[in-house]
C-alpha cells in the first residue's frame, strides 16, 4: 500500500535533533513564549522576507488574530473565494464580518481576479485570498485592486509554504500572511501551530498582545484578547525543521514533475507557468468520475484525500449565510483529488502511482 501519508517516516530524519532538543526543552523550565519561540520567529520571517513574525497557537488563530488587528467595523464584508477550506470563512464569521465568495479560475483554483471588482461594495474593507494547495494566488492585479479600493489584505498561507509568485514568496505580499503549521504541511509541526507574518511593527505589536490576553505586561490587559501562544515545544521542532523546508519542497516538486510528464490526458492538471513557483503542499488533479476513481486506487494500493468534498456554501454551519451559487467551486470540489506527495514519498512509489493510475 503507498499512503497518501506517513507522518512518521516524514519526520524520521528529524527526530534524534528533536530528541536532543526537547531534553534541552524540559530542563530549560520556560514553557510558555521565550526565547525558543522568538526564535523560530525571527527565523521564519527572515526565511519568508518579512520583518516580523508572531508564533500563535494555530492556522485558525492566525487567521482570526490578523482580523482582529485590522479592527474592521462589525458587518464590513470580506472578500474570500468561495473554494476555501472552512477556516478561511470561519475566521471571518468570528470577528462578526460578512464572507463575500469570490469563484476562482479553474486553470489554477485560485480566486479569480477579474471576478473581484464586481463584488465589491462600499462596506467592502478587507479580502482574504488563500494560496490553496501550494499554488499561488495572481498577485499583481489583485494589489491594484486593493489600492484602488483602499482593502486590507490578508493572505491565506496555510498551504504555502515556500510558495513563490514572480519570485516573492507568499506571506509576504499583504497586511499579513496567516500560516498553519499542522503537521501534514510542507513545515509541519508535532501538533497544531501557527504563525502571522507581517511588515507592520504596529500590527506586530498588537497582534503579540492580542495572542496573550491582549497584554504586553503580565496581569495588565490593552485589549479584549484570546489564549494562542506558540507552544515553544512546536517552535523548536519547526526551527529544527525549517532549516530543511526548501529541501522537502525540492523533494515534491520532483514528485510532482513525475506526474506532470506521465499522467494520461485523462486526469486534468493544473497548468504550469513560470511566475508561479509552486511548492506543491497537494498534487491535485481534476476527474468526472473522482469517486470511482478514488475507490479504484484503494483497490489498487493507492491511498489518496480529497481536499475537499463540499464547498463551504454546501456546509450545513453555512446554511443561511453564504447565499447564492458558486458553480465553479462546486465543479472543483466533485471533482477534484490529491494524489500522494509527501516528503516520505519516493520517486518509485510516484512511478507506481502513475502507472496504476493510467490503467482507470
Amino acid at each position: 500500500m503507498i499512503p497518501y501519508e506517513n507522518l512518521k517516516l516524514s519526520n524520521q530524519e528529524f527526530f534524534n535533533e528533536y530528541k536532543v532538543q526537547f531534553e534541552e526543552f524540559i530542563s530549560s523550565g520556560q514553557y510558555i513564549l521565550g526565547t525558543k519561540v522568538e526564535k523560530f520567529e525571527e527565523e521564519f520571517a527572515k526565511y519568508n522576507g518579512n520583518s516580523h513574525c508572531v508564533g500563535v497557537a494555530s492556522g485558525l488563530d492566525a487567521l482570526t488574530l490578523s482580523l482582529m488587528a485590522l479592527e474592521l467595523e462589525e458587518g464590513s464584508e470580506v472578500l474570500v473565494p468561495s473554494n476555501t477550506y472552512i477556516a478561511t470563512i470561519l475566521s471571518i464569521r468570528n470577528q462578526n464580518l460578512v464572507p463575500v465568495l469570490i469563484e476562482p479560475d479553474l486553470s489554477t483554483y485560485q480566486i479569480d481576479p477579474t471576478k473581484i471588482e464586481e463584488r465589491i461594495t462600499k462596506k467592502t474593507k478587507a479580502i482574504i485570498i488563500v494560496h490553496l494547495y501550494g499554488h499561488a494566488c495572481d498577485m499583481n492585479p489583485i494589489l491594484s485592486l486593493c489600492k484602488k479600493y483602499d482593502l486590507k489584505l490578508i493572505e491565506d498561507t496555510a498551504q504555502a509554504h515556500g510558495t513563490k509568485y514572480n519570485n516573492q514568496k507568499a506571506g509576504s505580499f499583504g497586511d499579513m500572511g496567516a500560516f498553519s503549521f499542522y503537521p501534514t504541511k510542507n513545515l509541519g509541526a508535532l501538533g497544531d501551530a501557527g504563525a502571522i507574518t507581517l511588515n507592520n511593527i504596529n500590527y506586530c505589536n498588537k497582534i503579540k498582545a492580542l495572542r496573550n490576553y491582549g497584554s504586553h505586561k503580565k496581569y495588565y490587559n490593552d485589549f479584549t484578547g484570546v489564549n494562542s501562544r506558540l507552544d515553544p515545544l512546536q517552535a523548536i521542532f519547526l526551527s529544527i525543521k525549517l532549516k530543511k523546508l526548501d529541501q522537502i519542497i525540492d523533494h515534491k516538486r520532483n514528485l510532482a514533475t513525475i506526474y506532470n510528464k506521465n499522467l494520461n490526458s485523462d486526469f486534468i492538471r493544473l497548468e504550469e507557468d513560470p511566475k508561479y513557483h509552486h511548492s506543491y503542499h497537494i498534487y491535485p488533479i481534476r476527474h468526472e468520475k473522482r469517486d470511482q476513481l478514488k475507490e479504484y486506487l484503494e483497490k489498487n494500493g493507492v491511498k489518496t484525500e480529497i481536499h475537499y468534498p463540499l464547498a463551504p456554501h454546501r456546509q450545513k454551519c453555512m446554511q443561511g449565510i453564504l447565499e447564492g451559487e458558486y458553480p465553479i467551486a462546486d465543479k472543483i470540489h466533485s471533482t477534484i483529488l490529491s494524489l500522494p506527495i509527501s516528503y516520505c514519498h519516493t520517486e518509485t512509489d510516484i512511478e507506481e502511482v502513475v502507472k496504476i493510475i493510467n490503467k482507470f
